[in-house]
C-alpha cells in the first residue's frame, strides 16, 4: 500500500483518522501538533493488528490527546533466516481496527523512506541485549532500537506505550530512552492473552490447532513457576528444568530458552529473590513464540521468612 496522505472518516462518530506515508510530512504535523499544545503518544507496531496492539493502543489514547500508530515491518530486526517474508499483512484489517480504537494519525512508511540510499546510521544497546533473545537473534535489538529512535524523532511523542510482553524489548527501549536523554515517557502495558491464556501475537495465526493446544504450554508454565515459587523453591536450576520439562512433554515444542534473571539487568540468577522475570522463547511447530511473567513474594511471606 502507498499513501502519500489520506483521511478516513467515521460518519458515525465524526472522526477523521489521516494516513502519512513520509517521515517529513509526519514530522511536520508532529510539530504542529506539539506547538499547538497537543499531547502526543505513539504506539509503533509491524501491523496485522491483533487485541494486544488495540490495548496499547486505548492506553496511550487514555494518556493524551493525540494518538500516532506506526505500521512498519522493519527489515532491519529480521536475521536472513528468520520470517520477513511471510510476516502477517493486513493493511485493510489495521486501517479499520485503528479507526474503531480512534487513532488519529497513522505512520504508514516504506522501507525506502526509513532506509533511504545512503543510509550508514544504526542505535545499539549493549549490556542488556546479550541475554535472552539477543543470544538467539543477534543484531535483532540494534535494529529494532534503530528503528524506534527513528520513530520517535519523525513523531515527536510525549510518551510512547510497549508491551510487556515483549519484556526485553521494552527493557532495552527504556535504557536507550535513559540513555540518549530522550524526553518521552515509556509506558510498559501488561500482556493481553487470549481465552486460553496464549499471549496474543501477530504470530499466533501460523499456528495449526494442533499447535496451538502446544502452545498453551507457555503460559502454563509460567504458572508452575509462580506455583513452584509461593511454595518456598527458590533453587533456579531445579524451577528451569521443570519449566523445560513441562513444555517439552507437549508436541511440536523445540525450547530456545528458559530463563530465569534479574528483571532489571536481565543477567541469570542462581536463587530466587524478591523478583524474578521468567522469560521463555519457544518453537512451536516452525513458529517462534516469547512469553514471560515477573515472580513477586508475597509481603505477609517477607515478613515471616525475616
Amino acid at each position: 500500500m502507498v499513501v502519500k496522505q489520506s483521511s478516513f472518516g467515521d460518519v458515525t462518530t465524526g472522526v477523521t483518522m489521516e494516513v502519512i506515508e513520509s517521515p517529513a510530512k509526519m514530522q511536520e504535523r508532529a510539530e504542529a501538533l506539539r506547538l499547538a499544545g497537543h499531547t502526543i503518544s505513539l504506539v509503533p507496531t509491524m501491523g496485522f493488528l491483533h487485541e494486544g496492539h488495540l490495548e496499547l493502543m486505548r492506553v496511550g489514547k487514555k494518556h493524551s490527546d493525540k494518538l500516532i500508530i506506526s505500521i512498519f515491518i522493519n527489515p532491519s530486526q529480521f536475521a536472513p533466516n528468520e520470517d520477513l517474508g511471510r510476516y502477517p499483512r493486513d493493511t485493510k484489517g489495521d486501517l479499520e481496527k485503528a479507526r474503531k480504537v480512534g487513532v488519529d494519525f497513522i505512520f504508514y512508511p516504506s522501507v525506502q523512506e526509513m532506509y533511504p540510499e545512503g543510509y550508514q546510521t544504526n542505535v545499539r544497546v549493549k549490556g542488556i541485549t546479550r541475554h535472552l533473545c539477543g543470544i538467539s537473534r543477534p543484531g535483532h535489538f540494534e535494529g529494532v532500537t534503530t528503528v524506534v529512535a527513528k520513530l520517535f524523532n519523525i513523531t515527536k511523542p510525549h510518551m510512547a506505550v510497549f508491551g510487556q510482553k515483549d519484556f526485553q524489548q521494552l527493557t532495552v527501549i527504556s535504557q536507550m530512552v535513559i540513555d540518549l536523554n530522550m524526553d518521552i515517557q515509556i509506558v510498559g502495558v501488561p500482556t493481553v492473552r487470549d481465552p486460553d491464556g496464549l499471549a496474543t501475537s501477530s504470530r499466533n495465526k501460523f499456528l495449526s490447532r494442533e499447535e496451538r493446544i502446544s502452545a498453551r504450554s507457555l503460559k502454563k508454565s509460567l504458572d508452575l513457576a509462580d506455583e513452584m515459587f509461593r511454595n518456598g523453591d527458590r533453587d533456579a536450576r531445579v524451577i528451569k528444568k521443570a519449566l523445560e520439562s513441562f513444555i517439552l512433554r507437549h508436541p511440536h515444542t523445540e525450547i530456545d530458552y528458559v530463563t530465569l534473571c534479574d528483571p532489571v539487568t536481565l543477567e541469570d540468577i542462581q536463587t530466587l529473590t524478591d523478583e524474578t522475570l521468567v522469560a521463555l522463547a519457544v518453537r512451536v511447530g516452525t513458529t517462534r513464540l516469547i512469553d514471560n511473567c515477573v515472580l513477586h513474594r508475597d509481603p505477609d511471606q517477607i515478613i515471616s521468612e525475616n
